[in-house]
């Protein structure tokens, strides 16, 4: 990038209603009506993660290093590894989603996973530089620190089995992890193909091809992607769970704070 944060920060600029915020920083609160918390969304992809952080009350920007046409919120194209201290520190809040590719099981089996990009220690190297909030996401296998995986079964408005792991510097507990039910097929060697309906049953959403796009979207929560989009997605309802928490919990140890204060 040839002009660095001025750059970033010209175009941060443009796609947001008010200015910078000074770079003494205040405590991160729940969401108003005046000032929401703002949440870079780095290696954002079509946009799954940074939807249920908005649903979640934060003013998400997406940050992709290829062009994100689908990306629903404001975006900045640019090298996430790349990007100035300075930049960063104008968010309250980071979540990233490096590359899957070298972790995932296809790859293992595949035997190729040493041609992706293993980027996951960089980016958590970068994001405990910022002393900010951070969330990394991952697939199975990743080599995340602490992780909790969420699954389709943990959200009542969801139909897919999709794992995913999650890495934070605060504390996530997640729902409760049910039994995975059949998901829909196409696959006429499986027993229960023809029992199921991909409009009432769980599918599973991958490059194989187990249910249409429309149903794939609706057992999603995802309107707005593309088949290819979508088979790397995960669903908003994943990080819309992880905001409200950060959220209550910051608001719970402002709280605290202030009645420790307030006591002294």
């Amino acid at each position: 990038m040839t002009d660095g944060l001025d750059a970033l920060n010209a175009a941060t600029k443009r796609i947001l209603s008010y200015q910078p915020r000074p770079q003494k920083r205040k405590a991160l609160t729940a969401p108003s009506a005046v000032c929401k918390p703002r949440l870079l969304d780095l290696f954002c992809c079509a946009g799954g993660a940074g939807i249920g952080y908005s649903q979640a009350g934060f003013e998400v920007v997406g940050v992709d290093i290829k062009p994100q046409p689908n990306y629903p919120l404001p975006f900045i194209q640019a090298d996430a590894l790349t990007l100035d201290p300075k930049f960063i520190a104008l968010f309250d809040v980071v979540h990233a989603s490096p590359p899957c590719q070298a972790y995932s099981d296809l790859a293992k089996r595949n035997g190729n996973a040493e041609e992706w990009p293993r980027l996951i220690e960089p980016v958590r190297d970068m994001l405990i530089r910022s002393s900010l909030p951070y969330v990394i996401e991952n697939v199975d296998g990743a080599p995340l620190l602490n992780a909790v995986v969420l699954c389709g079964t943990m959200f009542p408005e969801l139909r897919v089995l999709r794992h995913r792991l999650f890495e934070a510097n605060f504390e996530i507990v997640p729902p409760p992890h049910k039994k995975h039910p059949k998901v829909h097929t196409f696959d006429r060697r499986k027993s229960h193909f023809g029992k199921t309906d991909e409009w009432k049953d769980f599918v599973q959403v991958t490059g194989g091809g187990n249910c249409t796009i429309a149903a794939a979207r609706e057992a999603m929560g995802i309107d707005w992607m593309t088949k290819n989009e979508i088979n790397e997605s995960i669903p908003p309802a994943y990080t819309r769970f992880i905001g409200r928490e950060l959220l209550r919990q910051l608001s719970f140890s402002e709280q605290e704070s202030a009645k420790s204060y307030r006591n002294a």
